[in-house]
């Protein structure tokens, strides 16, 4: 009883990736309290208002859910309560405003512009037959539209972020399975002879042991030599596996962009790294590129790696809308990977580009491993 009571409680009435922003947008029938300040509603004003609110709640919460005809029907519906509602209430252009912001969960994007501008139509008509006054149809048609055309922007955004964010899902599991497979056929390749050595060894010492002291010992030595050679190869085999170096992050650097269709351009000099700075620095390239895909909606980007005086340098740009704003939100990722920089003596800089061309970020780390 206590889990189905804690179901229901955290049971939510919109998709998670709305947020909390579809439950603030009803505060927006405030509206129809204006009227109500200088004159006093009646009684049963005030029953058919609660009335329309406790329908028009469910099929609200409703259309984040449907699909097909059945947003066309919540939106019909809670545009004719509007449309209802003006004659008595000039509030009632809310009603209209949240069905033209419907038309953004329909699938397909033309069709979604047809309705809205069949909306704004209807507004138009039922203001002119009814005689309805400016109080309504202005509000109606200034905020309905511009409303429906950025929820209609909006949610093609978050469909395409939703759908690169599995590309790249996708492409780090079938990455993942791809090394499983290689680290299980190199260990098949050299296992499966070293082992048949040893133990062919092992049967010519045992055989040996009692005849030849001294060729027995030889066989034992060799035994142990490729065993030894054995482990070396097997730990060279599962190395890319076990440790996720920078290079290991450059390659998933590419895949990642290729998969999110954002062009990359490299310069990577070579030269030996501490393996303490590199795992930095590949937790670094890691950040930047995750933030690359799922908030700059770049197309392009540059990765630099180079050796400035005793320092490795690492710079990391795209050509998102941080140029555009002006703005760096800097997260739990940015604080991690600032607080990793400087402990190594390093320094970071993450800043919007003044020319508009997007988000550079500048990592430096000295070559000497801080003692």
């Amino acid at each position: 009883m206590t889990t189905s009571l804690l179901s229901r409680l955290s049971f939510s009435w919109v998709p998670a990736r709305y947020g909390k922003a579809p439950y603030f947008w009803l505060l927006s029938f405030a509206i129809f309290g204006w009227k109500y300040l200088y004159i006093a509603p009646s009684t049963t004003e005030l029953v058919y208002l609660a009335l329309s609110f406790l329908v028009f709640l469910p099929f609200y919460f409703y259309s984040f859910w449907c699909s097909e005809w059945r947003i066309y029907a919540c939106m019909a519906l809670i545009c004719s309560f509007g449309i209802i509602w003006a004659p008595y209430n000039y509030g009632g252009s809310t009603f209209c405003i949240f069905a033209a912001t419907m038309c953004s969960r329909l699938p397909d994007t033309r069709r979604a512009y047809i309705t809205l501008s069949a909306i704004g139509i209807i507004i138009v008509i039922a203001s002119v037959l009814m005689r309805l006054e400016s109080y309504f149809w202005i509000p109606a048609l200034i905020f309905s539209i511009p409303s429906g055309v950025g929820a209609i922007i909006s949610e093609r955004l978050t469909r395409s972020n939703e759908s690169l964010l599995k590309k790249q899902e996708e492409v780090e599991y079938l990455a993942a399975i791809s090394e499983r497979e290689r680290i299980a056929r190199d260990l098949h390749d050299l296992l499966g002879h070293t082992l048949s050595v040893i133990t062919l060894k092992a049967e010519l010492a045992g055989k040996l042991l009692d005849r030849n002291p001294e060729a027995c010992k030889k066989e034992i030595n060799d035994i142990e030599q490729t065993a030894r050679q054995a482990l070396a190869e097997v730990r060279a085999a599962v190395i890319g596996y076990r440790a996720t170096g920078l290079g290991y992050e450059l390659q998933s650097a590419k895949k990642t962009l290729d998969a999110a269709e954002v062009t990359l351009l490299s310069e990577i000099e070579q030269f030996t790294i501490p393996s303490a700075q590199e795992n930095v620095l590949a937790l670094a390239l890691r950040e930047a590129i995750t933030n690359i895909i799922r908030h700059a909606q770049a197309t392009q980007c540059h990765i630099r790696l180079y050796q400035h005086d005793a320092h490795v340098v690492l710079k990391i740009s795209d050509n998102g809308l941080a140029g555009q704003t002006g703005a760096v939100r800097k997260g739990s990722g940015l604080n991690g990977m600032s607080e990793r920089v400087l402990s190594l003596g390093g320094s970071l800089q993450v800043q919007a580009s003044p020319d508009a061309t997007g988000l550079h970020l500048e990592l430096s780390l000295p070559l000497k491993e801080k003692k």
